[in-house]
This record gives structure tokens, C-alpha cells and sequence, in this order.
């Protein structure tokens, strides 16, 4: 009998000790939505993508000078002495070179804003966060691109959309 007892107890609690009723709160945000979609996400990128215009509009106009000094030396070719031309290609060549290094430049400093942009921006939105979830009592908040599936409820980018864009106006560039 003690046997059978000590059984049924075994089996009980192996059975119905799996059943959990968590009550942890979840929740999970889309960041890319909240940067693009906020008012002061709008102003950083455009003002990135205003650099960015700049940017190639000063490369357009150095590779339109490059071509015209390439076009213009290719034709003096027969004219000036085989020294004199081959001074001007190797001085082609360094405008070249330098050309490349300073888009280079121009493309990592951009680059490079995009990511200070970015991390400003989480640093400014990551209070805006905790206290909602404080308030809400969430005890997870997961990045929607790392989830799966999951219920549509559970999504609160919407709520901190309108949280950004009540208490941050601007994202800082520098």
C-alpha cells in the first residue's frame, strides 16, 4: 500500500508539475518603425540624406573635372613632347588618388553620422521605455526582429511612437 502510495504521489506531481501560470508581462517593439516613423526620426534622416545630396554632388562635379583633364590631355597627346605628357597623366593619376580618398572620406564620415545618429537616439528613447514599462508593468520588451511570431496585442510600437514624439523633438547628429 505505501508503495502504491508513493506511486500515485510520483506520478501526480510529474504530471501536473509542468503547468506554470506566468505572470510575467511581455511585449515587443519595433525600433527601425519608431526611428523612421517618429517626427524627430524624420528630421535626422533627412538631414542625413540632405548630406548625402551634398556629398555626391561635390563628387559628381570633381569626376566631371577629372574626365574633362583626362579628355583634354588624351587629346594634346600628339602636340605637347612625350615628358610634358607624361607629367600631366601622373598628375591625373594623383588628382585620381586623392579623388578616391576623399569620397572614401565623405562616405565613412556619413556613415559614421548615421551611427551617432542612431545610438542618440536609443539613448534618448531608452528612458521613454523603461518607464512605460514600468508603468505597464512589463517585465520584457523584445525587439520585433527577433521575434517569431507573436500576438499582435503584445506589439507597443504604436504607444511609444506616440511617446517619442511627445518628448523627443530632435535627434542629435554630433
Amino acid at each position: 500500500m505505501k508503495f502504491f502510495l508513493k506511486i500515485i504521489t510520483l506520478i501526480f506531481f510529474t504530471l501536473f508539475n509542468n503547468i506554470v501560470y506566468a505572470n510575467e508581462k511581455i511585449a515587443f517593439i519595433n525600433m527601425n518603425q519608431i526611428l523612421i516613423d517618429s517626427n524627430a526620426g524624420k528630421i535626422a534622416t533627412k538631414e542625413l540624406q540632405n548630406n548625402h545630396k551634398e556629398n555626391n554632388d561635390k563628387i559628381l562635379k570633381v569626376e566631371e573635372s577629372l574626365k574633362k583633364d583626362e579628355i583634354d590631355i588624351i587629346s594634346k597627346k600628339n602636340i605637347i613632347s612625350k615628358e610634358e605628357y607624361e607629367k600631366k597623366i601622373n598628375d591625373l593619376r594623383l588628382k585620381e588618388n586623392d579623388y578616391k580618398k576623399k569620397r572614401s572620406l565623405l562616405m565613412k564620415n556619413l556613415e559614421q553620422k548615421r551611427l551617432k545618429m542612431t545610438n542618440n537616439f536609443l539613448k534618448e528613447i531608452n528612458p521613454i521605455i523603461a518607464d512605460y514599462s514600468a508603468k505597464n508593468s512589463i517585465s520584457i520588451i523584445f525587439e520585433k526582429k527577433n521575434i517569431l511570431m507573436g500576438k499582435t496585442e503584445l506589439d507597443i510600437t504604436n504607444e511609444i511612437l506616440k511617446l517619442v514624439d511627445k518628448k523627443i523633438s530632435k535627434i542629435k547628429l554630433d
